[in-house]
């Protein structure tokens, strides 16, 4: 029995690691010469973007085209056309080398990313009249990103974008509501290839220049071994604890998401260890892979680099980076305590006490085995917010560190267990080679959605956008509350679909705008920076959303749980995220928005955090004891009085500069729900005790 079980647990994780590789841009497998191919395409990459930030020189739009010139070559290199040979038509699907077809689609695909630097001088002369080769070239190059991003990333953004498309061309024949003016075939491939306004556009720059060599960085942090220490570290601290695997899973996540874009390359670096831990000391299987769904999804959210969306931010908004690291903390940090108090909650609703101190690793030994992983990402830290350097320089500074420490590390372990030097140091170098090689894997779905996106960006910016903020008025009724829910709503079904830097592209060039408008028309003044966090939080949320929320399969598939169930527990755990962005479109403080004082952020942050605790509590049905039902309204009115002090001075007439004197109201409040619930605290954990004895711990 116990041989079938560790089969079916191997079985999940292998499972999570497929998903894990289609993410990472591992398509085919090629035998013989063709196994260096892809391989080489990707390191030469690296070092391109590498190049960059210090010593190539070159135009802005030549980075965009090379960029896109790489990603998707290796695009049809690596993913076959068909993911099963369905009808018999096996050379379609080619898992074990690759087809001429593919390699000669490879090369005219980066011919047409390329032409727009190739003939960079005539094009910017002809623009408005674009040749037929141009045309040709134009549509050819729309043709093959949509066909890469299909194979790459899934059918939802080559079909959205498809519809921008045709939308674009019969806007004049639509009902009145919908209609607009339309295009032509030279203003359409003039937008979307001949400029910077579309497919090259700010979404693909960012890529180019930023978001390449964070991933970069986290791929040489992940392959050096970072990810195994971040868990290890987080047992060793948490894991003593009530649902000490919990909590150490929510740190782990929190770290690794720091510099991961990925939430399902998350759960696989740290799910792999502590959903069995979870399991272990007595959580069902479902709720373990729940807690890491929740902590890796929103590793996203974590300043400093919150995925490659950030960044994007920064450039939509036009403002520095630090700006959005400063806007996203306050959320991002009280999301992250909100779900370590949720891991506490379900510990006692399931009478789960922490692991023994002899099965965990010790602190102090732990922290100074991988002191050398902290350091790189405390020079990350420094560069951004001290010396406050550009994004692309601080990274690289950054990644150059990763080099020395990748390059010693396995030569430094030889020396100390006294094997030979000159192996370990061949190592190190095929592990930089590796790293290198697997960032531009990771890049490749980032920079197909982000310039597949720039179809869309491209459409509305050939005059839909007035039209769009007036369809969302007339949804909403002018009812700002129903304009937000819409806008919610429509991120969480386009995000089930596309990854979480192409969702909030979508949804930020759609509805961003129409937010500030339409909230504009309502007398209600909504900073953009809101509108834009609104719509990348619930792009991130779209991960466990069910039925497609991809990193509840990978969490599920290791827990040997059910993917639909996993998600929608995910998402009840995520609700306490889901709230924050209603709550900073009306209280900006939220987003320290005209916020400059330190001990006026600490004091937001502690009553955003108390108030998201208390929101926790309403949604899990437990404080200190099981909840009743009337006491639901009063942990949700505590959310409301410590996340909204402004409607509440409002309501009593105070002014709004004495907002935060309304704290107190809500505080004393949850002190009374916190006497109210003691008397029951002893009846309630007996039952938690009697139950918890009669269940087996899943193993």
């Amino acid at each position: 029995m116990s041989k079938i079980r560790i089969e079916k647990v191997e079985d999940g994780f292998e499972e999570a690691r497929r998903l894990a590789e289609e993410e990472e841009g591992i398509g085919r497998k090629p035998d013989g010469w063709q196994k260096y191919l892809i391989p080489t395409i990707a390191i030469a990459w690296s070092l391109f973007q590498l190049s960059l930030p210090k010593w190539l020189l070159i135009d802005s739009t030549y980075i965009r085209a090379i960029h896109l010139g790489f990603a998707i070559t290796l695009v049809f290199l690596n993913y076959p056309l068909l993911k099963k040979p369905y009808f018999g038509l096996k050379y379609f699907a080619e898992h074990k080398k690759i087809p001429l077809l593919d390699m000669a689609l490879a090369l005219f695909a980066a011919y047409c990313a390329l032409y727009l630097m190739i003939h960079y001088e005539e094009l910017v002369t002809r623009y408005g009249s674009p040749s037929t080769m141009d045309i040709v070239i134009g549509l050819a190059l729309v043709g093959v990103l949509l066909e890469a991003a299909r194979r790459t990333i899934g059918p939802a953004l080559p079909v959205i974008a498809t519809c921008f498309i045709i939308y674009s061309f019969l806007g004049p024949y639509m009902p009145d509501l919908i209609a607009f003016k339309g295009t032509s075939l030279d203003r359409f491939v003039g937008q979307m290839t001949m400029s910077t306004e579309g497919i090259y556009g700010i979404p693909l720059d960012v890529s180019a220049t930023i978001v390449f060599l964070f991933v970069l960085f986290g791929a040489m942090l992940d392959k050096a071994g970072a990810g195994h220490y971040f868990i290890q570290l987080a047992l060793s601290l948490l894991g003593r604890f009530k649902g000490g695997p919990a909590k150490a899973a929510i740190m782990g996540s929190g770290l690794t998401g720091l510099v991961s874009g990925s939430s399902i390359a998350n759960i696989v670096t740290t799910g792999t260890f502590t959903i069995p831990m979870m399991k272990k000391v007595g959580y069902p299987a479902t709720k373990a892979a729940a807690v890491e769904v929740a902590a890796s999804t929103d590793g996203q959210l974590a300043p400093p680099i919150m995925g490659a969306a950030a960044f994007i931010i920064a450039e939509y908004v036009n403002v520095p980076y630090i700006e959005v690291v400063k806007a996203a903390a306050v959320p991002a940090f009280a999301s992250y305590a909100a779900l370590f108090f949720i891991s506490h909650i379900e510990a006692s609703k399931l009478g789960i006490r922490g692991m023994p101190k002899s099965e965990l690793p010790p602190f102090f030994k732990t922290l100074i085995s991988g002191v050398h992983y902290l350091i790189p990402l405390a020079m990350l830290l420094y560069e951004l917010i001290v010396v406050r350097h550009s994004p692309e320089l601080a990274a690289f500074n950054a990644i150059m560190v990763m080099f020395v420490i990748m390059l010693v590390q396995e030569p430094f372990i030889a020396y100390k267990d006294k094997t030979p030097i000159l192996p370990a140091f061949k190592q190190s170098i095929i592990n930089i080679l590796e790293a290198l090689a697997s960032g531009a894997r990771n890049m490749v779905a980032v920079a197909l959605a982000t310039a597949a996106a720039g179809i869309i960006v491209g459409v509305v910016a050939l005059g839909l956008g007035n039209l769009i903020t007036e369809i969302i008025d007339v949804l909403s009724m002018g009812n700002v509350v129903l304009m937000l829910c819409i806008t919610a709503f429509a991120s969480l079904i386009i995000g089930m679909g596309l990854p979480t830097t192409a969702t909030y592209i979508v949804m930020a060039s759609l509805t961003a705008p129409a937010i500030v408008s339409v909230g504009g028309m309502q007398g209600f003044i909504v900073p953009l920076m809101a509108a834009h966090l609104f719509c990348f939080y619930f792009g991130i949320l779209a991960d466990d959303t069910p039925p497609v929320g991809l990193a509840a399969y990978a969490a599920a598939a290791i827990a040997k749980s059910p993917p639909i169930q996993t998600g929608i527990q995910g998402f009840m755990y995520d609700i306490r995220t889901a709230i924050l962005p209603f709550m900073f479109i009306f209280n900006t403080d939220l987003i320290l928005h005209n916020v400059f004082s330190w001990s006026q952020g600490i004091l937001i942050f502690v009553m955003t955090c108390i108030g998201n605790f208390a929101f926790a509590s309403a949604t899990q049905g437990w404080f200190i004891a099981r909840n009743r039902y009337w006491e639901i309204p009063l942990f949700l009115s505590v959310t409301f009085i410590l996340m909204r002090p402004d409607q509440i001075a409002i309501w009593l007439g105070m002014p709004h500069d004495q907002r935060y004197w309304t704290y107190p109201i809500g505080l004393a409040l949850y002190g009374v729900l916190y006497l109210m619930q003691r008397p029951r605290v002893s009846h309630d954990e007996a039952q938690v005790a009697a139950a918890a004895q009669q269940r087996r711990p899943v193993l």
